[in-house]
């Protein structure tokens, strides 16, 4: 039948669950290992390097909840967790009083830097030894492949929370 769509081949298929099942269970023991080695989630961490990197450590919300991928409603409830534990503090936009500033405190700034040895160990434990250089360079193509053939943000509606892939 001329049109018709192509399905993936059973190897194809083999090959994208190994993929996912992979990816999977690398977030999910790069969490657990964050989260019990330095009280932090994979959240809370996205957050906290988003604004180590920022200028002057703080972001207006929506910036910060674009750069991390996340929906501000989700955002919102999960600085409300960080700034119980003075993680960061949200401030009066000075130039849009509609906006919200979030702040890296002095605290947070303490636990991202506490974190970031601990976190990095791991991903390199888990993925960078688990690979040759060949295999890591193949990977770094692949994910490179993936993310230009994907829709652009704007065009994919709702974040998917990309949270556990921070670095």
């Amino acid at each position: 039948m001329a049109g018709a769509r192509r399905l993936p081949t059973r190897e194809e298929l083999r090959i994208w669950r190994e993929f996912l099942e992979s990816t999977t269970a690398l977030r999910t023991v790069l969490a657990t290992r964050l989260q019990r080695d330095t009280g932090l989630s994979m959240g809370d961490y996205a957050v906290l390097l988003a604004l180590s990197e920022a200028q002057q450590h703080r972001l207006r919300a929506s910036e910060l909840a674009a750069r991390i991928d996340w929906e501000r409603s989700r955002l919102s409830h999960h600085l409300a967790r960080m700034e119980r534990r003075n993680l960061i503090r949200r401030e009066e936009c000075a130039t849009d009083s509609r906006g919200a500033d979030v702040v890296l405190t002095p605290t947070g700034a303490e636990a991202f830097r506490a974190a970031t040895y601990p976190h990095l160990k791991a991903v390199r434990e888990l993925f960078v030894d688990a690979l040759t250089a060949e295999q890591l360079a193949a990977a770094g193509e692949i994910a490179a492949a993936l993310r230009a053939h994907l829709p652009q943000p704007a065009a994919r509606g709702t974040s998917r929370g990309r949270t556990e892939t921070a670095t």
